[in-house]
């Protein structure tokens, strides 16, 4: 069994409906899922999970959320190399900016991704919501 880590941060609940999906796309396939926030998560729990999701929306000038979600990735971006991770989040302008500089931090980072990005434009639809569950089991 796999072990994924979902870890995200949310403001309006729009990434954690996603999260939830993510959740429940990978222990549909018999993943051992653990769900964290920011302040849980850190360089040292990398190398427990066998996959990690990471999910946090555009903010600001589409930046990754700033007080505690951009400085644990910052933490962790370094013990990535090799490790198979996907993204997903949320945004309500722009044109999905903060996923695309997000992916070349994970690339630079030597991060495998699993599979395409996921991002809702606002709160996720169904379709994305499907797009998360696919996301989970393609890391599981």
């Amino acid at each position: 069994m796999s072990k994924v880590a979902v870890v995200y941060w949310s403001g309006t609940g729009n990434t954690a409906a996603m999260a939830s999906a993510v959740e429940t796309g990978a222990k549909g396939r018999g993943a051992d899922v653990t769900v964290l926030g920011p302040d849980g998560f850190s360089a040292d729990k990398v190398s427990e999970f066998d996959a990690i999701a990471f999910g946090c929306p555009a903010m600001g000038a589409e930046v990754l959320e700033e007080s505690s979600f951009d400085p644990m990735f910052t933490a962790v971006e370094g013990s990535l190399s090799g490790k198979k991770i996907a993204l997903f989040g949320s945004y309500g302008w722009g044109d999905g900016q903060w996923m695309r500089d997000w992916e070349d931090r994970c690339r630079a980072a030597g991060a495998v991704f699993a599979c395409d990005s996921v991002m809702a434009n606002n709160a996720p639809g169904e379709d994305a919501l499907e797009e998360c569950k696919s996301l989970g089991a393609a890391l599981a």
